[in-house]
């Protein structure tokens, strides 16, 4: 984990002299038994760490703990209220704007987190230099460019891309059993008023089983590479 923190100094930052910083949200909550609850973290920080090797951004140390509320249920999952995260981004943006950067972009890895779309937006329309990535459209090319085999709605927590990303990144996170865990439920209308304990009983929505290292690098690369889209908007 620590590999994909940030461990610049305040003189780096100041030579660097960064237009953007990007802050990392992940989660703490359940994803079966074979992924570790800080999954979505270690996504957010992975991705966040690459991006920062590509970019002239201020990588930012991620928000560890989000909106898993539809986890409930389910022992180590933790969760703050919408209100919550929302003043947190704010405050965030505040204080790195104060700082340096003149734009934040979230790099969001947990699909939970809907309230980042309403604090970018409003933001964005206060005249403030604010961007939500990956975009759903960034996460389905990065399917289609890594070829897996899932959709983004069948694979949808501790799926084949999820432990792809593991597998790649640090497969030491990843306990042996994916390979027999796949779980699907296409039909989760409700699913804001049950839980994720209305579709499935290990907490698995998604083919693990199609895991592998190699699409697990693919989906970086082109997450990375799609960040130039979001780059280009916010330093306008």
């Amino acid at each position: 984990m620590t590999q994909f923190l940030p461990t610049i100094t305040t003189t780096d930052e100041e030579q660097r002299s960064a237009e953007v910083a990007v802050l990392p949200v992940g989660s703490c909550e359940q994803h079966g038994p074979y992924l570790p609850l800080i999954t979505d973290t270690l996504i957010a920080c992975i991705l966040s760490s690459q991006i920062a090797q590509v970019y002239p951004v201020l990588s930012l140390p991620p928000i560890t703990i989000s909106c898993s509320h539809e986890h409930t249920g389910w022992v180590g999952t933790a969760s703050i209220s919408a209100r919550t995260l929302y003043n947190v981004i704010s405050d965030v943006y505040q204080s790195v704007t104060r700082s340096g950067p003149s734009a934040l972009v979230v790099v969001n890895a947990h699909g939970g987190n809907d309230v980042l779309r309403n604090v970018v937006q409003e933001h964005s329309a206060m005249g403030y230099r604010a961007g939500l990535y990956p975009a759903r459209g960034d996460w389905e090319e990065a399917r289609r460019a890594a070829g897996l085999e899932t959709s983004s709605h069948e694979d949808m927590h501790a799926g084949e891309i999820e432990t792809s990303i593991l597998l790649h990144a640090c497969p030491e996170m990843v306990r042996d059993g994916y390979q027999n865990a796949d779980w699907t439920a296409d039909d989760r209308w409700d699913l804001p008023s049950v839980g994720m304990r209305g579709f499935t009983k290990s907490g698995i929505i998604g083919r693990p089983s199609l895991g592998s290292a190699i699409k697990g690098k693919a989906v970086l690369d082109s997450l990375v590479a799609g960040f130039a889209r979001i780059l280009k908007i916010v330093r306008v």
